[in-house]
């Protein structure tokens, strides 16, 4: 993260890279390395502040953010898979995904102009405060929320800079309340002050997003789990900030447009990787949730 304290990314391989540099605008780097085994490195965030009398244009703000624990696999197109080594697939890859976020003093004026600044997070936007700092912080839910959702978007083209943008001043916003105020949001559910409850919650997550295919009850994923059923739908809602049921349809019909639009299968071949019973129920669910027809997607 600081170039005394950051953790080493040489030798790992480069899974996903993208980066904007338009000046004027939110610059920022996301990289996503396949995670080595001895990787030890606790979830963290950072916060730069940089300030220069003299030079004033120099001044910036940074957003450095590195988490691990995340699964990739970079072939989509087996819906059903079950991390078994196939010719085409190495199974799901744990990552370690990085992320940089540069603010100019330029493009933050936007924010402050005729703003009284009557408070520390106003001082720092308007670089008020005349002191260089660099901070650490532990990831909130919020903000690896907001890391999980840079990464995993079905947006593209302008839609897709909207979305990404919007997410980034999110952070920014996050991170300006954990460094002023001291605080992180901690959960409300008793059970997930408990490491053990925090991880059978985020096995659930892992294990759908494992078995897109393979529609599951709430009831079979609390025995895979070894969490009760009620602790599992108030956890999951908590920690994710959804249910159980709209996660996993939402993650089947960004799959299913992936499948239909980039991979041009037919719609037959989409519903049954998803394990839908008929074309119409899937066809009805699609349309549910995207507002399109499965054939519109269709090349």
């Amino acid at each position: 993260m600081h170039e005394n304290t950051a953790p080493s990314f040489s030798g790992m391989a480069l899974l996903y890279s993208k980066e904007q540099c338009i000046p004027g605008s939110t610059q920022y780097q996301i990289k996503r390395y396949m995670a080595q085994e001895a990787w030890g490195a606790e979830d963290t965030g950072m916060f730069v502040y940089h300030f220069n009398a003299q030079k004033p244009k120099e001044n910036y703000l940074a957003l450095r953010f590195c988490i691990s624990g995340n699964r990739y696999c970079d072939n989509k197109v087996c819906g059903g898979c079950n991390q078994l080594p196939t010719s085409d697939c190495m199974g799901p890859m744990r990552t370690v995904d990085v992320f940089s976020f540069h603010f100019t003093a330029t493009f933050l004026h936007q924010f402050v102009h005729n703003v009284k600044t009557n408070n520390k997070k106003d001082e720092l936007l308007a670089f008020k405060h005349t002191d260089n700092f660099t901070k650490t912080f532990p990831l909130s839910i919020k903000k690896r929320h907001t890391l999980d959702a840079l990464l995993n978007h079905s947006y593209s083209g302008s839609l897709e800079n909207i979305f990404v943008n919007a997410k980034i001043h999110e952070l920014l916003v996050y991170s300006l309340e954990s460094i002023i105020d001291e605080k992180e949001v901690v959960f409300t559910c008793k059970f997930l002050a408990d490491d053990r409850g925090k991880e059978s919650i985020y096995q659930a997550r892992e294990f759908l997003l494992q078995h897109i295919g393979d529609p599951i009850t709430i009831k079979e994923l609390s025995r895979k789990v070894a969490m009760n059923e009620c602790y599992l739908k108030k956890g999951f809602k908590e920690v994710y900030g959804t249910t159980i049921f709209d996660f996993y349809q939402q993650q089947r019909m960004e799959h299913a447009k992936y499948l239909l639009y980039e991979k041009s299968l037919s719609v037959t071949d989409v519903s049954a990787l998803l394990g839908y019973s008929s074309i119409s129920h899937f066809s009805a669910a699609f349309k549910k949730h995207t507002g399109l027809k499965p054939c519109e997607l269709l090349n």
